[in-house]
């Protein structure tokens, strides 16, 4: 899992390289964090949580102020081993890098971990894990279920797709619950149990977690036994710290745990810190379970509040919907759940879901039609059982809109894309078109020609590319 941290409001971009924050030298001097520029990488619409650009990567231009002593506050303690740590250089290093951060924006981070905290300690603590290992989704994501790096790691706990899928996550062009928060936090609890037990210790483990296991167990190997009559009984998390400096291991795994223990030190005594944080309702919810495809638009309505908050509840789904011939749970806010269901109870099939029309056009056939829209031809011929391979031409079809994926949906959860008919057109761009005017010229939507080349930024385009055209 590669991935490093960067705080935001709404989404946190992560990558191996991700600039703002550097790995900590081990004998140098430790200078300022440095800052640089960030292209984030959204999935998906988010009308609850709009990324603040501005903040990916920034850090406060204030100094940290004067020194606090970490562990001196009363009533603060840690069930991982922070005091052993806690002088450690590295871990200084990222102390006061979290201090250069703008308090405000911690302060908005630490109250959306705090939504699920209650959540993701009982979990942990169910599998024999330490609740503070809660602080891992502060360094992963910002507990931000969109996160997303550029290694297409994703959510809250910034599972790849083999690994999630290895833990029992759906991932698809449908669903990606690597975005679930309880989900992920069941897999993940489940993962850190699992690596723990192979390795013995905890900081092992996450270094593990965020490397491999491999990676970690091949490192280990090569790294020279402790000079000691008992050298097999050397502290696993004390030989996380040698391999930290040794050069066995990534940077980015050499300053995970330091991370993590500066994350666990801070976010345990804000205030000392200078950050307010906001009382906030825990995650809680009430749920309905459907068999049909369902769109979160009309849930929201039978809810009466607002999409963005059902799609706050439900980030798994990346179609705003729920997919055909599955029983899938859609979470509702809590004390909406007879009121709702009540209602989805009433509504006819057709209701539950929105639609389009398409008119069939000269040699068109269902195959071609299904990959210009990139849907299944199986959920095409369901919503059209009338028809053959071959439609007249001036029909119209019926088009599952929820059966449309994204173009980002597709690449984050790393689905190639279907097939399309050798009569498919391409089109060479030249200096000075724009996307607008080719679309023009080949008579097919702006939407429809962004869909078919994956195009984020229209302006972005460049001489030379070749573009598909969609039938």
């Amino acid at each position: 899992m590669q991935r490093l941290l960067n705080l935001s409001i709404g989404v946190v971009v992560l990558g191996a390289c991700a600039p703002g924050l550097p790995p900590a030298p081990s004998l140098a001097p430790i200078p300022a964090p440095v800052h640089d520029s960030l292209s984030p990488l959204t999935v998906g619409p988010l009308p609850s949580q709009q990324p603040d650009v501005e903040f990916l990567g920034e850090l406060a231009s204030r100094a940290p102020g004067g020194d606090v002593a970490p562990l001196d506050a009363e009533d603060v303690t840690w069930d991982i081993d922070v005091s052993t740590y806690a002088t450690h250089p590295r871990v200084e290093y990222y102390l006061s890098y979290f201090r250069r951060i703008p308090a405000t924006r911690l302060a908005v981070v630490l109250d959306r971990g705090a939504r699920y905290e209650p959540m993701i300690r009982e979990r942990f603590e169910a599998e024999g894990l330490p609740g503070d290992l809660f602080y891992l989704a502060l360094i992963e994501s910002g507990y931000s279920s969109d996160a997303v790096s550029r290694a297409y790691a994703v959510g809250m706990w910034q599972f790849m797709r083999g690994t999630g899928r290895g833990y029992g996550l759906r991932v698809d062009t449908w669903v990606d619950e690597r975005r679930d928060p309880v989900k992920a936090t069941d897999a993940a609890a489940r993962h850190l149990r699992d690596l723990r037990e192979r390795f013995g210790s905890l900081y092992l483990a996450a270094a593990a977690y965020n490397a491999g296991a491999g990676k970690v167990s091949r490192s280990l190997g090569k790294l020279e036994p402790v000079e000691t009559a008992e050298p097999d009984l050397e502290d696993g998390n004390a030989a996380f710290f040698r391999l930290a400096e040794s050069d066995l291991l990534a940077n980015e795994t050499r300053d995970y745990v330091p991370k993590l223990i500066a994350a666990a030190i801070i976010a345990k005594q804000p205030a000392r810190y200078g950050i307010a944080t906001s009382p906030v309702e825990r995650f809680a919810y009430d749920s309905l379970v459907v068999t049909d495809p369902t769109g979160l638009d009309v849930v929201a309505r039978l809810a009466d509040v607002t999409l963005g908050e059902i799609r706050d509840l439900n980030p798994q789904y990346l179609r705003l919907a729920t997919p055909p011939r599955t029983m899938s749970v859609v979470r509702l806010p809590a004390g909406t759940g007879p009121a709702v269901a009540d209602g989805y109870a009433k509504l006819a099939p057709e209701e539950r879901v929105q639609y389009l029309t398409h008119v069939v056009r000269k040699q068109e056939t269902l195959t071609k039609i299904a990959a210009n829209y990139r849907i299944p031809l199986a959920d095409l011929r369901a919503a059209n059982p009338k028809q053959g391979a071959r439609p007249t031409t001036g029909t119209r079809l019926t088009i599952p809109a929820v059966a449309i994926p994204s173009a980002l949906a597709v690449r984050a959860t790393g689905e190639r894309r279907p097939h399309h008919s050798a009569g498919s057109r391409t089109h060479r761009v030249r200096r000075g078109e724009t996307l607008s005017g080719i679309a023009q010229r080949y008579r097919v939507s702006m939407t429809a020609l962004r869909r078919a080349n994956s195009i984020r930024n229209e302006h972005a385009l460049r001489a030379g590319t070749r573009l598909r055209i969609p039938g």
